[in-house]
């Protein structure tokens, strides 16, 4: 803990005991939201438009950029942990998070667009190293503005449902990136020509579409962090012992992640964030060999993400209240991948609207968005578990480590991201997918074994993932009784503090 003098308590141990936190006004609350656009937006942009470009249009084999992007997991597993600890132990006049948001702004934008200009001439393997250096270093500098924004939730409030607002808010802006700016995107820098009637395979859209994506990533960022600034007054400062060694920290982070509800979300993330990974990896797949759509097709399709987002926003804080946290990201998980799954199920059937059917765009259009506001949900209600797994550890271990979690929670994301690309790349391989493909070389029989591998395997993660919440031991009863917890114990530091002091002393 910091030290204390005879005048008073220092600034840290002061914020550190005060137990009321000051309403959040609309424009932090927008602000903070806003940020999530730069991960939607890179997220959209290497899931699906990465795989798809380098596979499809430069011709480097699936397997090679799905395996050059699953390998910078490593570099999550290392980096995240520690840019999370790192965060929760900085002292500044700017805190504990806004140093990150800010440093992150300028190598995000700059590592996202070479991720897109690998120099010519290379081989597809030296294309692959290209590849990964280029995305892990995206991911670290984005990391550190992602944990650190994340972390901000637990400390801009306390209160069970106005934590899953807060996050519904972040998560729509989040989907607006990933969605919008790919609908966006496809409409405008993939629109048809005469020579690619399908602009998603025309390689001179890609380098426009690389440095839009960067500059917006960085514009994101530094909204969020300017207009979080205000609050940096009223958040929680470090009480990490200054000059604490590495085997301190460890031990610490080590006491931290043993914690039952923060394990069951990182189970959960696993799976759900490998099948999020794989779908993302193969929608694009879907949407060109199965369904036959132009760019503009696609584009109104994606707009599904963004009408997702809008519907679960509202909803999720009123499943969380009614059915409480746990439930309601494990029924609409399951809920939601059954409903998403079925327009391919009957595909593989047979049963389905065929290409070119005039019904065919509004009913993927309903399908996806409903699919998507169930999902959404899923995940929205989860990071508010998140959120309050902070002060339950905190009633064990007295300290706070909300960047210590998300920063777990973002490796986990990372990671498992990259997992389920790894695993679009493979069942790309077993179903004998060929790399930039000829106009008409796309055959039903290839289509139809990416089905056959993609339909059990993301249903299997999904279930699997959802059924691991059932571990989840946090209910708003539980939350509640940690703060007060809490409370009382920095009441009783307070007054024990005052009790310390010389007669004539400053009261606090």
């Amino acid at each position: 803990m910091a030290t204390v003098t005879a005048g008073g308590a220092s600034p840290a141990v002061r914020r550190e005991r005060t137990t009321e936190l000051p309403p959040i006004g609309i424009g932090v609350r927008i602000a903070y939201g806003i940020g999530a656009i730069a991960p939607g937006v890179k997220g959209g942009a290497f899931t699906t438009f990465l795989l798809f470009y380098y596979s499809q249009v430069v011709g480097v084999p699936a397997t090679i950029v799905s395996g050059a992007i699953a390998m910078t997991l490593f570099v999550d597993a290392i980096c995240d942990p520690l840019i999370g600890r790192w965060s929760d132990v900085t002292r500044s006049r700017w805190g504990r998070r806004h140093p990150f948001m800010y440093g992150a702004i300028v190598p995000t934008a700059l590592f996202f667009a070479l991720a897109w200009f690998p120099p010519a001439g290379m081989s597809h393997t030296a294309i692959g190293f290209w590849i990964f250096f280029t995305a892990a270093l995206t991911r670290m500098s984005l990391s550190a503005f992602e944990i650190a924004g994340n972390a901000l939730a637990p400390e801009l409030t306390d209160d069970y449902r106005e934590r899953t607002r807060l996050f519904s808010l972040r998560y729509w802006f989040g989907y607006a990136g990933a969605y919008g700016f790919s609908a966006i995107s496809l409409a405008t820098f993939f629109h048809a020509t005469n020579e690619y009637p399908r602009g998603q395979l025309n390689p001179d859209a890609y380098p426009g579409f690389a440095l839009t994506s960067a500059a917006l990533i960085a514009l994101v960022i530094f909204i969020c962090a300017r207009g979080t600034h205000s609050r940096i007054p009223h958040l929680r400062q470090s009480t990490a012992p200054p000059r604490a060694g590495l085997v301190s920290h460890l031990r610490e982070m080590a006491s931290s992640f043993s914690n039952r509800g923060f394990l069951t979300i990182f189970g959960f993330g696993v799976f759900k964030y490998s099948a999020i990974g794989l779908y993302t990896g193969t929608n694009l797949f879907f949407g060109t060999y199965l369904w036959k759509l132009s760019g503009g097709q696609l584009a109104i399709l994606t707009l599904g993400g963004l009408i997702a987002a809008t519907i679960a926003a509202p909803l999720a804080p009123i499943a969380s209240h009614r059915l409480g946290k746990r439930t309601s990201a494990m029924l609409f998980a399951i809920l939601g991948v059954a409903w998403g799954l079925t327009p391919l199920f009957l595909a593989l059937n047979h049963m389905f609207l065929t290409p070119g059917d005039p019904r065919l765009m509004p009913t993927l259009l309903f399908i996806d968005a409903t699919y998507g506001a169930m999902v959404a949900i899923s995940l929205i209600n989860t990071s508010a578990m998140l959120a309050d797994v902070v002060e339950d550890s905190a009633v064990k271990t007295g300290r706070r480590d909300s960047g210590t979690f998300f920063a777990a929670a973002s490796f986990m994301q990372q990671c498992s991201t990259a997992i389920g690309i790894y695993m679009t790349g493979r069942v790309l391989a077993w179903s004998n997918f060929p790399d930039k493909p000829a106009p008409g070389t796309v055959t039903d029989d290839m289509v139809r074994s990416l089905l056959i591998h993609y339909i059990p395997a993301s249903m299997g993660l999904w279930t699997v993932g959802a059924l691991i919440l059932c571990f989840y031991p946090i209910t708003r009863a539980r939350h509640e009784a940690n703060l007060e917890i809490l409370r009382a114990r920095e009441a009783e530091a307070i007054a024990n503090e005052q009790a310390d002091l010389p007669i004539g002393g400053p009261m606090h």
